[in-house]
């Protein structure tokens, strides 16, 4: 996941909503790399973490403005914007799967006033008349996840989730343990393909959900067992549909609701009310809660109801998808780029509920910021109990003017979020007083920075407990430090025992102190010098690679050291850029602002960011003692004349697989060195993938766009020689 992320390193981590809005002053082609970055990385967010950061609305505001900046500038338009794409990620843990249509997404309409807009665009479309309507299937919108399911001569093959639309992730060995998805289609069903047809693969479409009960299950088994619950059910059946051991996914108890099919010119019925009736003779699970509506005012009505007796339901819808129910009035509308024309998703108001709201305390992020958050009494919102609810900032506080002790409306934003939506004014008690940030960071005691402009506060320690956690993750992830085999469990042991409180104190740790850490995990029985349920130890061999690990990591390079450390605004590309210009955390430190915003792609507001940094006591303390450890402070100096020629320059590549001798950070640093730009991400603009072993979804993405895949030889002789291989490539 970390290797997805990468592509996304400058976009802000914290308040995902403090970019939505753009500044008046920001030209149209800003905005639009800008929007199209946002939504790449919020898809990739509620897509292939399942994990979102904002609400489906601020996602469509955001899809909208995109559109509309598009169709108002035509030469902005890309190939690779989020509006010509259907969303959704590949992980490369699962195969790819090259669906045999492409699975498009469905516009939305967020009130009945778009839904009636729809509507009135579609007959007018269709010549409607009196004698000739419009008929309409309506269909629950059930809140899961997307997938395909191949059947060839009616027996079961293949599995896929929807991905990006034209692949998606093999998920069969899972699939095939949901107990309503058949191995075998029904003969009776089978028998209405056309002749000839049953021999051919048969790819049908529908969601994966957690029933209600099961969610409920499931989540006061991972509270028992001390593991996080999952946020919703539709995390929770995305999360079990990915695991590796289908023996997880079989206990999750998820079930399915399949309504379409790639092909349905194939099949003999001729509407999409029929084609339902088909799908159930065939053995399939189709949702029972359909409508074939005549008019508008029917279609009004089934939505309203829907609404109603959502909370009645077993499982979690958040709308109602609205089909023009004739196939061949279907195929006259035709599609968009991303979404068919003939349907719309009703996407249903947030469910509200009253509480009161007891506090209003300050969570400390990995970057300091301190954001404020609502506890209230719990009430069940959308199928879950909520009791917190982030309030983002002070500004966000005094716009909506919640009070501690006011009586307060609570929902969960695109039935995921959960949010205070303001006060019941009405029942506000006497004495309920405005609340302030405080001024000095209530985990540390450092002063609180709040800078002219800016809606954040925070504690610029880096020795800041509160962000001891997160900042420690970071230094070690991938794209940092590079520390193998320390993850989120470990570092939070090495805190729990007082072992580590900032990056520095990783250094000072012995493998005896990490073999003899606790697991987490408890021996089952008696034996060996150990009673049954005494903790057990990481052990010997496990200490002895991540001492290793540590060790390496204190050459990684400047870029990487200045990235791990979590300066405000540095991502990966501008550690970089602030490395290649300075060489040295000395040099950096001794630059003035107006330096360091001279160098490309840094600027005013990052230089800011990184001359804080050094001007705060407590982190030249850390970088003193991460030097005495042993840590590189600067890059080695390349003697004079031995700078290599930019041959690659203008050329992107793309690594995916993994290569032998080298990681793929190594490989592309080299080909930095070579002049060249590395990206995460495959698109029309790449020059060449590198495919290593075990390569996935971006090595068929760059196959089915025409982009020429080069191997590790291949890799090899471009670092050897600076040139290009003898390909003929672009």
């Amino acid at each position: 996941m970390a290797e997805q992320l990468s592509i996304f390193d400058d976009l802000p981590q914290g308040d995902a909503g403090a970019a939505d809005a753009p500044p008046a002053s920001k030209e149209p082609a800003e905005r639009v790399v800008e929007l199209r970055n946002l939504l790449d990385y919020y898809a990739y967010r509620y897509y292939a973490l399942d994990a979102p950061l904002v609400t489906d609305a601020e996602f469509d505001a955001l899809l909208r403005e995109l559109q509309e900046l598009e169709a108002a500038h035509p030469e902005l338009a890309s190939d690779d914007s989020y509006t010509q794409r259907v969303g959704g990620y590949l992980l490369d843990q699962f195969a790819p799967v090259r669906h045999a249509q492409r699975m498009y997404s469905i516009d939305d309409a967020m009130g009945l006033d778009e839904l009636d807009a729809w509507l009135e665009r579609t007959e007018r479309e269709l010549d409607a008349t009196p004698e000739h309507p419009v008929a309409y299937t309506c269909e629950l919108k059930i809140d899961g996840l997307g997938i395909a399911v191949t059947y060839e001569d009616g027996r079961f093959v293949r599995a896929a989730t929807r991905g990006d639309g034209s692949v998606g992730e093999d998920v069969s060995a899972n699939v095939r343990t949901i107990a309503d998805v058949p191995s075998t289609l029904a003969p009776k069903g089978l028998a209405e393909l056309p002749a000839g047809e049953e021999g051919r693969a048969l790819e049908v479409r529908g969601e994966v959900y957690m029933p209600k009960s099961s969610f409920a299950r499931l989540n006061a088994e991972r509270d028992r067992a001390g593991q996080p619950v999952f946020a919703n059910p539709r995390n929770a059946a995305a999360g079990s549909l990915r695991q590796k051991d289908p023996r997880v996914t079989a206990h999750r108890d998820l079930e399915t609701f399949i309504y379409a099919v790639a092909n349905p010119e194939r099949i003999h019925v001729r509407s999409q009310h029929d084609f339902l009736g088909w799908l159930r003779s065939l053995g399939l699970s189709v949702n029972r809660n359909y409508r074939l509506c005549q008019s508008a005012a029917e279609v009004h009505d089934f939505c309203v109801r829907a609404l109603e007796r959502r909370g009645d339901l077993e499982y979690d819808i958040d709308g109602v998808v609205v089909k023009v129910d004739d196939f061949a009035r279907q195929a006259e509308l035709g599609f968009t780029a991303r979404a068919p024309r003939w349907a719309i998703a009703f996407k249903f108001p947030p469910e509200e509920r009253r509480t009161v709201l007891r506090d209003i305390r300050i969570q400390v992020g990995r970057t300091g910021v301190l954001t404020p958050v609502a506890d209230f009494d719990p009430v069940t919102v959308a199928g879950s109990t909520i009791a917190h609810a982030t309030l983002h900032n002070l500004d966000e506080i005094r716009r909506k003017d919640v009070r501690v002790g006011d009586t307060v409306i609570v929902h969960k934003a695109g039935d995921v979020i959960p949010e205070v939506v303001g006060p019941v004014l009405a029942e506000r008690p006497d004495g309920a007083l405005p609340w302030e940030m405080p001024e000095t960071c209530p985990s540390c005691g450092s002063p609180v920075v709040h800078e002219l402009g800016e809606v954040a506060y925070r504690c610029v320690s880096i020795d800041c407990p509160a962000q001891t956690s997160e900042r420690l993750e970071h230094w070690v992830s991938r794209k940092a430090m590079d520390v193998d085999g320390m993850g989120r469990e470990l570092i939070a042991r090495l805190i729990a025992e007082g072992l580590v409180r900032d990056v520095a104190d990783l250094y000072g740790l012995t493998e005896e102190a990490l073999a003899a850490l606790p697991t987490g995990r408890a021996y089952k029985t008696a034996g060996k010098g150990h009673a049954k349920g005494d903790p057990i130890p990481t052990g010997a061999k496990t200490a002895a690679k991540i001492a290793s690990q540590l060790e390496a990591s204190k050459g990684r390079g400047l870029a990487r050291l200045l990235f791990g450390l979590g300066i405000r605004h540095v991502g990966a590309s501008v550690a970089e850029a602030l490395a290649g210009a300075f060489g040295s955390v000395e040099a950096l430190r001794n630059a003035t602002e107006e330096e360091m915003a001279e160098v490309e792609g840094v600027g005013p507001i990052v230089a800011a960011g990184v001359a804080e940094f050094f001007a705060t006591p407590q982190n030249l303390e850390v970088l003193a003692r991460l030097e005495a450890a042993g840590v590189s402070m600067a890059d080695a100096a390349v003697p004079a004349g031995e700078e290599r020629p930019q041959t690659l320059s203008g050329l992107t590549f793309v690594l995916t697989g993994a290569l032998e001798g080298m990681t793929r950070d190594e490989a592309g640093a080299a080909l930095k060195a070579l002049g060249a730009k590395v990206s995460g991400s495959v698109s029309k603009r790449t020059s060449f993938v590198v495919a290593g072993s075990a390569a996935g979804s971006k090595l068929a993405k760059a196959q089915s766009l025409g982009i020429p895949v080069l191997d590790q030889a291949q890799l090899e002789e471009i670092l050897d020689t600076g040139g290009l291989p003898a390909l003929g490539g672009k």
